[in-house]
């Protein structure tokens, strides 16, 4: 296993989830700020629009439509020309906050959710699975999913791979050509790491962020960590982008709690150093700084990885 080291990108946010790379920026969700944020490759922030009820996952249709979580209300939003609608509706289909979601190929969504009220301190209990179709129609596709969280779709579209926080594994699900899921079983036990956001790679390995160490780990099908990142925090989530889609960017968070509920900017963005000694993978790494980017340590950041 390599050990691998990153320097800061972006910070002074207060609760990074799902970024995505897409159209030459990131895109990124500060759930707390209640803001989606797309950041240049040099660092420079925009605005793209405010959701008020905690924006959440992100990932854009075949057409270019950002596609967001709206997560204390259960919606997805459908960003795009500027305005902001209704996708989806989930209220009367998840049993707690939605949380973060895949796309596949052809723009179907399956999309994940807390189970349970953890704002008002519920006894966590499974949940299950939807899919949303291009024509808005919801599906349950899984049953007994345990605090879903990030999801990827690879092998060619023929696998979902999700992220099940609480209970430390990584779950596949073979994805029939109609939507449909089946063949649960474990893509890889986490131990006592609990995996929030997820990406993969060319090679079909997933780059995990977990919650309760700090860690980003890229592992194999099985188990095996290849590669590891160790910050100070929490991890939150990554993705893979970059003009040529060999950079990964790690959102962390630093504070405590009660950080959030007081909207203290504890969230970063980062990249990082040496070149790789296997460019199979896209995960392995080689620094790019970004010159003008002057951010105070304090903070909640993204990192990004040259690879």
């Amino acid at each position: 296993m390599r050990h691998l080291h990153a320097q800061r990108f972006a910070d002074d946010f207060i609760f990074l989830e799902s970024p995505k790379w897409r159209d030459g920026r990131l895109w990124v969700s500060d759930v707390f700020d209640h803001r989606v944020y797309s950041i240049s490759p040099e660092g420079e922030r925009e605005v793209v629009c405010q959701v008020p009820h905690r924006p959440s996952g992100l990932g854009f249709l075949p057409d270019g439509s950002l596609i967001i979580v709206s997560s204390k209300d259960k919606r997805l939003l459908r960003f795009h020309g500027g305005k902001t609608e209704e996708y989806a509706d989930l209220s009367a289909h998840a049993a707690g906050d939605v949380n973060d979601f895949a796309v596949d190929e052809l723009g179907r969504i399956y999309v994940g959710n807390f189970g349970y009220d953890y704002d008002a301190g519920e006894t966590p209990r499974s949940t299950s699975l939807h899919r949303v179709d291009l024509d808005g129609s919801i599906t349950e596709v899984a049953k007994g999913v345990e605090f879903p969280n990030g999801a990827v779709v690879i092998d060619a579209g023929r696998t979902l791979v999700v992220a099940e926080t609480w209970v430390g594994r990584l779950t596949a699900f073979d994805l029939a050509a109609d939507g449909t899921l089946s063949g649960s079983r474990v893509f890889a036990d986490m131990g006592e790491r609990q995996p929030d956001g997820i990406c993969a790679d060319a090679e079909g390995a997933v780059w995990v962020a977990c919650f309760n160490t700090g860690e980003f780990v890229r592992v194999l099908e099985g188990g095996e960590v290849t590669d590891h990142f160790q910050f100070e925090g929490r991890g939150v989530s990554c993705t893979l982008g970059g003009f040529d889609g060999r950079q990964l960017f790690l959102s962390t968070y630093l504070g405590p709690s009660e950080c959030i509920a007081a909207k203290r900017p504890q969230g970063r963005l980062v990249h990082s150093q040496g070149r790789c000694a296997d460019e199979r993978f896209l995960t392995r790494a080689c620094a790019q700084p970004h010159q003008n980017n002057q951010f105070p340590s304090n903070r909640h950041r993204l990192f990004e990885i040259q690879i």
